[in-house]
């Protein structure tokens, strides 16, 4: 058993309340649990409970075993002086406040329900399985699933959300550096997300902004900053572009040695580095006004049009430097373009209305549930056991599930969790 049963217990008073008496046979009425405290000090704030006809105010502890508090040493921290009640599953040594005055103790072993206790080892006696509630999870009622997905994408949001919030202070509350900084890196996707956010930050955004009336020196810009152009090249528009790189590079001393290379390796050519970045570029050599159009446009068709781009016509033509195949545009899909609307302007649009003290809540979740769910193994998985994504609210919300509390075996702080447990 750990800890955090007890904390579920005690929060959800899953435990017989009736003729409630401390070890010292003193009754006990819980008048308010308190608040759960998930940082350091006492487990729960501010509870209020009547223990032998008085009433008190104060801290709730928990420990599996009434020597932890020594084990913790407690003794010692004076945020633990204001302990009213210290609850435990097995009562094996007293605890004493200052003065040598005794610390009441509620032993739960006994009180907890039978029913309870089974269905939380049943949860996690699974350790070999994907996740610890696999073969459960398709009974769980749809109403409880789905409310519990919501709120899973919003936390997700908020998370995402406070991470651009810290990136945004670094550049001085530019929301169109912080949009560029996002679609490098979402233009990257996984293999070169990293890479192409270092080109990014390499680039002053006053740069790309006064290149921006122009593809080929934006073009030359990002590619140059990935080093893509540090190697002899032949053809005509490959030897303008390195010459007007030497050009800006002199011009507003760009530096790249801490940019991350690039990768080709094992990537479909529509997904090579060459294509992206000129895609980037042709996007916003078209849209001199991205931020605003991103934040202000309505509808989801909207959203597309505003993507509908192509890489330079140098491009039609090849995937790499060099290297001619047949002719075809090399335009955004609208599969890339859910990637881009789910990754960059949903994240950016909810931390955007946050900043500005909008709630956008209502929006945001109606687009995410307008966008076709994403592809990968952990929605496959989760789809194959019944918890089904029909769109990108859910398919990031499971995400959220899987990464933030199936793996960290946070089933008691799970909504899904709870419903198993109170069966």
């Amino acid at each position: 058993m750990k800890e955090d049963f007890l904390h579920y217990v005690w929060k959800f008073q899953k435990f017989d309340k009736r003729d409630l008496k401390t070890t010292s046979g003193e009754l006990v009425q819980v008048l308010n649990p308190g608040r759960h405290n998930f940082s350091s000090g006492p487990d729960f704030f501010n509870a209020q409970l009547t223990i032998a006809n008085q009433i008190w105010a104060g801290n709730v502890e928990i420990h599996l075993k009434s020597s932890h508090w020594y084990t913790h040493r407690h003794e010692e921290d004076h945020n633990y002086d204001s302990v009213i009640l210290h609850v435990v599953w097995e009562h094996d040594a007293e605890v004493f406040r200052k003065h040598n005055i005794a610390i009441p103790v509620l032993e739960l072993k006994k009180g907890v329900d039978k029913t309870t206790l089974e269905n939380y080892r049943k949860l996690f006696s699974k350790d070999q399985q994907w996740i610890n509630c696999q073969n459960e999870i398709a009974s769980i009622d749809s109403f409880v699933l789905h409310n519990w997905l919501e709120r899973l994408f919003i936390e997700r949001l908020q998370q995402k959300s406070d991470s651009l919030l810290i990136e945004l202070s670094t550049l001085k509350n530019h929301w169109e550096a912080l949009l560029f900084q996002l679609l490098c890196k979402n233009f990257g996707l996984n293999i070169n997300g990293s890479a192409f956010l270092s080109v990014a930050k390499s680039i002053d955004f006053s740069i790309v902004q006064k290149c921006s009336h122009n593809t080929l020196q934006l073009e030359a810009l990002l590619f140059g900053q990935a080093g893509l152009l540090d190697r002899d090249l032949e053809d005509r528009y490959c030897i303008k572009l390195q010459k007007t790189y030497a050009f800006l590079k002199y011009k507003h001393k760009l530096v790249n040695e801490m940019v991350i290379s690039p990768k080709f390796f094992r990537l479909r050519p529509p997904n090579f580095p060459t294509i992206r970045l000129s895609q980037l570029a042709s996007l916003y050599s078209s849209r001199p006004n991205l931020f605003s159009e991103i934040i202000s446009v309505k509808t989801r068709d909207a959203l597309y049009q505003i993507f509908e781009i192509s890489a330079s016509s140098y491009w039609d033509t090849h995937f790499n430097f060099g290297s001619a195949v047949t002719n075809r545009k090399k335009k955004l899909t609208k599969k890339f373009i859910d990637l881009l609307l789910i990754n960059t302007v949903i994240p950016l649009r909810f931390c955007y209305a946050n900043f500005v003290g909008m709630d956008a809540s209502e929006a945001v979740l109606h687009l995410a549930r307008s966008i076709p769910k994403e592809e990968n193994t952990i929605v496959a998985k989760f789809n194959t056991l019944g918890a089904v994504a029909t769109h990108a609210l859910e398919s990031q919300a499971l995400l959220q599930l899987k990464n933030n509390y199936c793996d960290a075996k946070r089933c008691l702080e799970c909504a899904l969790g709870n419903e198993l447990l109170n069966r």
